[in-house]
């Protein structure tokens, strides 16, 4: 899944990560409280402010969870066990998806 979400800014809202990824924002909150790798900053109301990193960690929780089919418990454990190899496979695919798109934007503008 190719999320779009803009790389100048350092902070999203719950809403805009909700949007970006075609989920409801209980959804997110969820997953913040079930995985530790997600560590949002909360402002002085209390708001969900997700970083870059954030995101990122959530699209491999999402990649997991959603597209493959891991059950929680079986994410949680994946992530601790390989996290490591994890993080770069997922970094490699979200690239080659990337490029992807892009490749898909060019073709279909000539």
């Amino acid at each position: 899944m190719h999320i779009e979400l803009s790389k100048d800014k350092r902070y999203f809202s719950i809403g805009e990560v909700a949007t970006a990824f075609d989920v409801n924002a209980s959804l997110i909150r969820f997953w913040d409280k079930e995985f530790d790798i997600l560590k949002p900053k909360k402002n002085a109301k209390g708001n969900r402010m997700f970083t870059q990193e954030d995101v990122k960690n959530l699209q491999l929780i999402y990649h997991l969870v959603k597209e493959r089919g891991f059950t929680l418990d079986g994410a949680k454990t994946h992530l601790k066990e390989g996290q490591k190899k994890t993080m770069d496979t997922f970094e490699i695919i979200t690239k080659l998806e990337g490029i992807k798109s892009e490749l898909m934007n060019i073709k279909k503008n000539l």
